[in-house]
């Protein structure tokens, strides 16, 4: 059982030389076209790889291939040290961490990564946080999970107000109910960064998250467990309510969706990658922290059972529970051609960026056949 939130407006935090609505406005992305005229939509792309000596190489290929931005994740490595390889060896894509874990990291050990990676990346860098739940960090991390929503607003803040000190000069004096910054001398202060700070995106699924993404950040990393109706429904009302706190405009703000994509080049390759699809969405579905996106479709009760399967360990019989209206749902399978019409029926007018988790029997074993399967998604983009 999660320990139970108070709301986090009216939050006792003092935060002192920071307006969050100011603050947040000033990072957002200087290349944002005037008259907030939306932008194509952006696709980025996983760095599996945690060796980091095939950095390099994995995050080229990536940039070769068209992908607008490259992303690590909190798995069997770090997810910063890998986008300091990335940085050095590519010249195009957005870097961003998607996501590392807030909690067991402080708010000045964060603000030192993100300002290095946006030096080392020339203004690329992308501060991805979530939660995560919390059982893994209080079992795994040994760190402190409470009141994650209040909790990672100020975390934010927290940051945001280090940041400041650094490219502004202004006297570091944070007072909050979690975290308290008030001590920076110069033999430990970096100076300003000649690309200003990086953007911070957050991860949410709840809608009070969801809210604080709105509210403090500059974009929300959406889990692949999505669908338009959870997004219309759920995500982008919550994320309106942050905006108005914040005093910013749908179009200061960004979405990022992950999304799955289950293709190939004949109805046999699309099966079977939409059968891998199916056993990704049943692990997703297992989890109780995104019953809420199945309960938008009236699935809840499936998550029960996808639950029970998963204590037996029954994943392959758990993909089998998958019906092809939920593949539909929640994923975008078919062949290359077909994919930009149901890009844009899922997203279109939605979200800024799509992060694709590939189930394809042309990726990895024909990279060309990818790359035009890549074009074929990013058309109408």
């Amino acid at each position: 059982m999660q320990e139970a939130e108070r709301p986090f407006d009216g939050d006792p935090a003092i935060v002192r030389h920071l307006d969050a609505g100011a603050s947040v406005s000033s990072a957002i992305d200087a290349g944002r076209p005037e008259g907030g005229r939306r932008a194509a939509m952006k696709i980025d792309a996983g760095l599996t790889t945690f060796r980091l000596d095939e950095v390099p190489a994995a995050a080229r290929a990536i940039e070769d291939q068209g992908y607008d931005g490259l992303f690590t994740f909190e798995g069997k490595g770090d997810p910063f040290l890998p986008l300091v390889l990335a940085a050095e060896h590519t010249e195009r894509v957005e870097l961003a961490t998607a996501i590392a874990l807030a909690f067991p990291r402080s708010p000045m050990t964060l603000a030192y990564l993100g300002h290095d990676l946006q030096v080392q990346s020339k203004g690329r860098f992308i501060l991805g946080l979530g939660s995560q739940i919390k059982t893994h960090v209080e079992k795994r991390y040994s760190a402190v999970w409470s009141h994650p929503a209040a909790r990672m607003r100020e975390l934010v803040l927290a940051v945001r107000a280090i940041w400041q000190c650094w490219n502004e000069g202004t006297r570091l004096e944070f007072r909050g109910r979690f975290y308290t910054h008030t001590l920076m001398t110069p033999i430990f202060e970096p100076g300003p960064s000649p690309y200003g700070p990086p953007r911070i995106f957050l991860a949410g699924v709840q809608p009070r998250m969801t809210e604080v993404a709105g509210e403090v950040a500059d974009g929300l990393l959406v889990h692949p467990l999505n669908s338009r109706r959870f997004l219309e429904g759920m995500l982008l009302p919550a994320i309106e309510r942050g905006l108005a706190k914040s005093r910013r405009r749908r179009q200061d703000f960004a979405v990022s969706c992950q999304v799955i994509v289950a293709t190939g080049t004949s109805a046999d390759e699309v099966a079977q990658s939409a059968q891998l699809a199916r056993q990704q969405l049943a692990f997703y579905g297992s989890t109780p922290a995104y019953r809420p996106v199945l309960e938008a479709h009236g699935w809840g009760a499936l998550q029960d059972e996808l639950h029970a399967l998963s204590k037996r360990g029954e994943w392959v019989a758990m993909g089998e529970r998958i019906p092809d209206e939920m593949l539909e749902a929640f994923a975008i399978t078919g062949l290359p051609e077909e994919l930009p019409g149901k890009r844009n029926a899922r997203y279109g007018g939605l979200v800024e960026r799509l992060a694709l988790i590939s189930y394809a029997g042309v990726e990895g074993t024909d990279r060309a056949r990818w790359t035009a399967t890549l074009q074929h998604i990013r058309k109408g983009a």
